[in-house]
């Protein structure tokens, strides 16, 4: 088993996949539905297979790949609160889920990683949708772990608090544990982007860096049906504003020597959201400015996902 296979579906940017990869696996199929983010999937890594197609429309058996892998693993778009699901016409996150865990039945990886939402673990809204995990995977012969991750505490400069299933067939259960935190002490926005914003000469970089003393809080890609980039909803925004960045827009550079002359907020790039999600500097994003943004936004910082293969893979190797 030195080899370690998987299949990454609801694959994004890529931050699950480069960081399993970084844990030593290799994938056989990335898919998901978005064509800007294949296309980054492809700028970045030539050599995956990437399937721009629908969860929902993906069937296992024109991908023969895909059998019997290692791991199955998918950064799904968030489930809603039922509250929030109330709302909608449809709830395409939960049948997205859905169909992650059924996808199981077919290509039998030895081990899942779903990532999503905190309240996806305990939360009582999620009780229905725990349960039909839980009967799914173990009729299959899994076993499950339900824990919450703050990619904080494996040095992404960020409070991004994650729910994770990880279902490990019977023989592999028992020598699973959840990672720990690896990061000495969480690193701040200041520290984290300070190098970049003084790039372009900006000689209030250093003062900016040093009051910027707390992680970032987490992004959010938003809808892709509405609006422009913004790095969240009004207390976000607080939030930030309390680090002097503006939260209401992204820049398209880093502030230069003209900030000098107009004090006040500033404004982070795309870039530097990269930077926030761990990204690695030469890790590129396809589309505009808006798009690239939602990408990051939405992704799983490479860092967690890193943890998570390396658990899994002692696992698997016992």
């Amino acid at each position: 088993m030195s080899g370690l296979r998987f299949v990454d579906v609801c694959a994004g940017a890529g931050g699950l996949a480069l960081g399993l990869e970084q844990a030593g696996f290799k994938p056989v199929l990335l898919l998901d539905n978005k064509p800007v983010a294949c296309e980054t999937l492809r700028m970045n890594r030539p050599q995956w297979d990437v399937l721009e197609m629908d969860l929902l429309d993906f069937v296992p058996d024109e991908h023969p790949q895909t059998y019997d892998v290692d791991l199955l693993s998918a950064g799904l778009p968030r489930v809603k609160s039922s509250a929030t699901v109330a709302r909608t016409e449809t709830n395409e996150e939960e049948r997205l889920l859905e169909a992650a865990v059924l996808l199981a039945h077919s290509i039998q990886p030895r081990a899942v990683i779903i990532e999503n939402v905190p309240g996806l673990v305990d939360a009582a809204a999620f009780e229905l949708l725990r349960e039909f995990v839980r009967k799914e995977l173990e009729h299959l012969g899994y076993r499950l772990h339900w824990f919450v991750l703050n990619a904080a505490d494996f040095g992404v400069p960020q409070d991004r608090k994650q729910g994770v299933l990880v279902a490990l067939k019977e023989r592999y259960f028992h020598s699973f544990r959840p990672p720990v935190r690896t990061a000495p002490k969480h690193l701040s926005v200041g520290d984290a982007l300070r190098q970049s914003m003084a790039a372009r000469g900006w000689s209030g970089a250093d003062a900016w860096a040093d009051q910027a003393t707390s992680v970032a809080p987490t992004l959010v890609g938003g809808s892709d049906n509405r609006g422009g980039a913004d790095l969240g909803p009004t207390g976000t925004k607080a939030a930030w504003a309390r680090m002097g960045v503006n939260g209401g827009a992204l820049a398209d550079e880093a502030p230069g020597p003209e900030v000098d002359d107009c004090p006040g907020l500033i404004k982070l790039t795309d870039v530097q959201a990269a930077l926030l999600q761990s990204f690695p500097a030469d890790w590129l994003f396809a589309g505009r400015k808006t798009a690239r943004y939602r990408q990051i936004g939405h992704a799983s910082p490479p860092p967690v996902g890193e943890a998570l293969g390396t658990a899994v893979a002692q696992a698997l190797r016992g």
